[in-house]
């Protein structure tokens, strides 16, 4: 096939139409009235990044010559111009959502939104005294003039650009918003009625009090908040200065060039003029918004209604006939098992590490992170693991992006209690998530594996839907202890018989795959695929997956974010159907399921279908064995792709229309799945 005529989607436009999937939750009136704010939230934050990153990307591409476009095969400032209308009319939906709907359904339970202009007497004294003893101290103006440049803003921090008047003299001025405050204030109860204020209306309320020293005639207040380039601009090496050189990079990441001014849409155009100006600004970086930005604080919005305005909590599940009362390695060495986080509890991990922490068998813990909660319980298990005087090997991946300094935080923490931390391979990011515990049985090495799809995080677990397998299947382990033993050289794996590792193994053994599929579909064998990810948007997979469509091969895929391929095309993707979920939890495992003329493979992966994870990461599959789990994870995938409530159909259309099953009644897979695993353990 020739790449420049196959259907493909552009990977920034396929992004911004699954963020466009996060703001139909925001929509949804079936979702509890907080969530729909939540989900607000996300694709605020979510939109913050893509600037950040993708944008950014973009707009260093945009400065090539014609030939060089030529082999993107893209024309980047024709994608930032799209990208920017699509955006705008995200906002405006965003906007309208918010205030139109969201603030009013908040009025109906009794909970009022005010700002600035909405205070009585009361609740302004209130206002103005907690403003006056909470905030007026860390607020200091930083007064402009036509002669000096504008003051560098932090990224993404909110700012209001302040306007005073006097006989018809203008004054500009700026103030940061604190950040290290809570955004809301919940005012004094009246007849039982709710009242919230934002920090930025507390201010608005108060401007008088800042700038009490300057005579004016009017006084008015805009939000802005810029978006800078997050991209890092790393030196190649692995050594003992890798730490400060990202240290260093991190520092500039606050100072990258301007990608988004995000502003007021309500501000004069002569205000705007006058940041445009003094910013050097293009076009294409003005979106215009709502009074409130930096909407990502609003993951924190205070219930002060009903129960019944959140999600019911649903207590994590036990894993079927794994305990905590007695050693999980021994009960691993008779079988696998699979913990299918956020339905069943992650203590299982800690567990398994403060056994291997513990146990004076276990000689060596060898682990992979890539993204920790701030206070890890499994770092402090590794560090209670070395002080036992076990061998601790933490393969720590310091350029995990927005978690490079926790990761720094976490390497020097452990090294100072005497764990060894390798800080990955040179070019390669270290992505997968890997644990080995070697303990001595009969004067022997036993091995004792976790595996997963997901972080080694428990705050994250709690929301990110992932497996994790737990295994002594001498297959995996053998195969994981070259691995280990690669990596802490810093070398790449090679060699392997079981686990599929990137960059060596992934696209060969992918292609392999699908190849037995198209082999057999040529036969008239049963051929089918299932495949679940992220993303999906490497060229090379999607024209492997048309070429295996065009075989007669059925290929049902469940991608959550941005995904290249265009599913139903004539004579590329007929027998290919993509959907996508998007629910309270965060679908982050990546499942593959081959039917190798009915004897389905099943792997899982912490690699999506993505050029990077493929050939430029280091990221492990790893095949199911045990027949009860991957009975387990069919069923759940099963119950995934019949989901009619939650899921949407991607198609060339781009319209996110929520996708029709068979079943007349409604199949949610997120509560179904929990149903599945709580009937599964009953009936054991």
């Amino acid at each position: 096939m020739d790449i420049k005529r196959v259907p493909l989607i552009n990977r920034e436009i396929s992004w911004l139409y699954f963020n466009e999937r996060v703001l139909q939750e925001a929509a949804d009136p079936t979702v509890p009235l907080i969530e729909r704010i939540r989900f607000l939230a996300i694709f605020s934050s979510n939109l913050d990044e893509f600037y950040r990153v993708r944008v950014a990307t973009l707009s260093r591409l945009a400065s090539l010559n014609e030939k060089s476009k030529e082999i993107l095969g893209y024309n980047p400032k024709k994608i930032l111009n799209q990208i920017k209308n699509l955006v705008v009319k995200q906002e405006r939906k965003f906007n309208d959502l918010y205030e139109n709907i969201i603030v009013k359904q908040l009025a109906e339970e009794k909970i009022f939104l005010l700002n600035d202009k909405q205070l009585n007497v009361a609740r302004g004294t209130f206002v103005r005294d907690h403003f006056r003893e909470k905030l007026l101290a860390t607020l200091v103006p930083i007064m402009l003039n036509n002669a000096s440049a504008l003051p560098e803003l932090r990224d993404r921090a909110i700012y209001f650009f302040v306007k005073l008047i006097k006989d018809k003299k203008v004054t500009y001025a700026l103030i940061e918003i604190p950040d290290n405050l809570s955004r809301f204030t919940v005012l004094p109860e009246t007849n039982n009625l709710k009242f919230i204020i934002l920090l930025d209306d507390i201010i608005r309320y108060c401007l008088e009090d800042i700038f009490f020293i300057f005579e004016h005639d009017s006084i008015e207040a805009y939000s802005i908040q810029l978006t800078r380039d997050a991209e890092l601009d790393l030196d190649k090496e692995v050594s003992g200065k890798f730490i400060d050189s990202l240290a260093k990079s991190l520092q500039k990441r606050k100072k990258g060039k301007p990608m988004r001014l995000l502003y007021d849409s309500e501000m004069p155009m002569d205000m705007l003029k006058y940041l445009v100006n003094k910013m050097g600004l293009h076009g294409e970086s003005l979106i215009p918004g709502n009074r409130y930005h930096n909407f990502k604080n609003f993951i924190s919005f205070p219930n002060v209604g009903s129960p019944e305005l959140e999600y019911a909590k649903y207590p994590a599940l036990p894993v079927d006939n794994l305990t905590f009362d007695r050693s999980l390695m021994a009960m691993i060495a008779k079988r696998d098992y699979l913990i299918n986080t956020p339905y069943q509890t992650y203590d299982y991990v800690i567990h398994f590490l403060r056994e291997a922490a513990i146990d004076p068998m276990v000689k060596e813990i060898n682990i992979a992170v890539y993204r920790l909660a701030e206070n890890s319980r499994i770092m402090h298990a590794l560090i209670n693991a070395a002080k036992n005087g076990k061998k601790v090997n933490c393969l720590i991946e310091l350029r995990a992006r927005f978690d490079e300094q926790n990761n720094i935080t976490w390497s020097r923490r452990l090294e100072e209690e005497g764990v060894n931390v390798i800080y990955g391979i040179d070019d390669y990011k270290v992505h997968s998530k890997i644990c080995l515990v070697s303990r001595m049985e009969k004067d022997k090495l036993a091995y004792y594996a976790c595996l997963s799809t997901g972080n080694y995080n428990e705050k994250t677990a709690r929301i990110y839907a992932d497996h994790t397998l737990l295994t002594a299947s001498k297959k995996i382990t053998g195969d994981l202890v070259n691995v280990f033993k690669a990596l802490n050289k810093g070398v790449l794996p090679k060699g392997l018989k079981h686990l599929i590792v990137s960059p060596i193994d992934s696209r060969p053994a992918i292609y392999k795959l699908i190849d037995n599929e198209i082999k057999n579909a040529k036969a008239k064998k049963p051929a089918y695929m299932i495949l679940k990810m992220n993303s999906l948007a490497d060229e090379q997979l999607v024209l492997k997956l048309y070429q295996a469509s065009n075989a007669g091969v059925k290929i049902q895929l469940i991608v959550r974010g941005m995904c290249c391929l265009l599913p139903g095309v004539k004579g590329y993707s007929e027998n290919i159907e993509v959907i996508s979920i998007v629910d309270k939890y965060l679908e982050h495992a990546r499942v593959h399921i081959y039917c190798n003329g009915g004897n389905e493979l099943i792997y899982l992966t912490s690699a999506d279908f993505m050029t990077r994870n493929i050939d430029t990461r280091v990221e492990v599959g790893f095949p199911i064995y045990d027949k009860g789990v991957k009975k387990e994870i069919r069923d759940i995938i099963n119950i995934q792709l019949n989901d009619n409530t939650k899921s949407r159909e991607i198609n060339k259309d781009n319209t996110n229309k929520y996708h029709k099953t068979k079943s007349e009644l409604p199949v949610r897979s997120q509560i179904d799945i929990y149903t599945y695993l709580k009937n599964k353990n009953k009936a054991n």
